[in-house]
């Protein structure tokens, strides 16, 4: 399944502006491939594909992605099916980004991350038409909210083999070719392709340990006059102020910096960006991002003091995000 995905955008691809594509990624997902094929047979990742074949084929007679994410069929799964397809999505938990209204099986994800799009979806350019690519995509959750917004093609990217099978499971089900498209690929990985109308980070840049590089691997992908869409956390302060956590920050391990919304707007500036704009500034909060039925590991009511929330277990401050928005000269 996943060799069929990939040739579908090897399609899309072949007829659009960039082809130029092409003369990397076929051998980068199948070096990818070979990878996976000689991984041990009592890894997760074998559980995870064949959960993904014994997931039902299902006639989508509805899917609106715009408001929210919905697919459903005239037919309802009877009940031995439906209990059937929940435990085969199970066995690809924690659910993370989400939430997904399937079929009548609601995967109530880790993250309302459909709080985030609401927030950023009326400040970005309209995605009518667009070639957008999402960086650090996790489930692929935005991709199909992309695609509600009217992008023409939406390539999400994001080197998490769990994340690539929980795509290809919502796609499966969904049961209907659309334009969305997953690359098991860190943006490290891609060549300067600067074919995208919409580049999207969110979540990513306290993640890597360079982030003006990130910065500039993003600008790279976008075409002249492109738009960014950068989502961060972000502490309190001026131009200088960053935050480099000791250990751990909210008891995440693979974290760097955490700048303030003026040091992050310099960065941008620093690295080319023109018409920089910060359009949301959201403190998390518990009903954002919980533990649920479908991720049960601990989630941020365990990352926060409990005498005082607004400081992490380490003594730093609460999660706080900003969205910004910034274009390519």
């Amino acid at each position: 399944m996943v060799d069929e995905a990939f040739k579908e955008l090897y399609q899309e691809l072949t007829n659009s502006h960039l082809i130029h594509w092409l003369d990397t990624l076929p051998k980068q997902l199948s070096d990818w491939s070979k990878d996976c094929a000689a991984s041990h047979p009592s890894t997760p990742k074998h559980r995870w594909y064949k959960s993904i074949t014994h997931l039902p084929v299902i006639q989508s007679e509805l899917i609106e992605l715009k408001d929210k994410f919905k697919v459903q069929s005239t037919e309802k799964l009877t009940i031995g099916e439906k209990q059937g397809a929940i435990h085969q999505l199970k066995q690809l938990m924690p659910w993370r980004k989400g939430p997904f209204d399937i079929h009548d099986i609601f995967i109530d994800t880790e993250w309302r991350s459909d709080f985030k799009w609401d927030r950023v979806k009326n400040h970005i350019t309209s995605l009518e038409g667009r070639w957008v690519l999402d960086v650090g995509c996790g489930s692929g959750y935005h991709l199909w909210r992309m695609l509600g917004e009217g992008a023409k093609a939406v390539i999400g990217i994001d080197p998490t083999e769990l994340f690539l099978c929980q795509f290809l499971a919502i796609k499966k089900l969904i049961n209907q070719k659309l334009p969305a498209y997953y690359v098991p690929l860190g943006i490290e990985n891609l060549p300067a392709l600067e074919g995208f109308d919409t580049v999207f980070s969110m979540g990513v840049l306290y993640h890597r340990r360079s982030p003006l590089d990130h910065l500039l691997d993003l600008k790279n992908q976008l075409k002249p006059g492109g738009e960014l869409v950068l989502e961060t956390l972000v502490i309190e302060g001026d131009e200088s102020q960053v935050l480099v956590p000791v250990d751990r920050y909210a008891m995440m391990s693979n974290v760097y910096f955490f700048p303030s919304i003026k040091a992050i707007t310099l960065w941008l500036s620093k690295m080319g960006y023109v018409n920089i704009r910060v359009v949301d500034v959201n403190k998390t909060s518990f009903e954002e991002q919980r533990k649920t039925e479908w991720m049960q590991n601990e989630s941020l009511s365990d990352f926060l003091d409990n005498q005082n929330p607004s400081l992490t277990k380490e003594g730093y401050p609460a999660p706080l995000r900003a969205v910004f928005i910034a274009n390519k000269p």
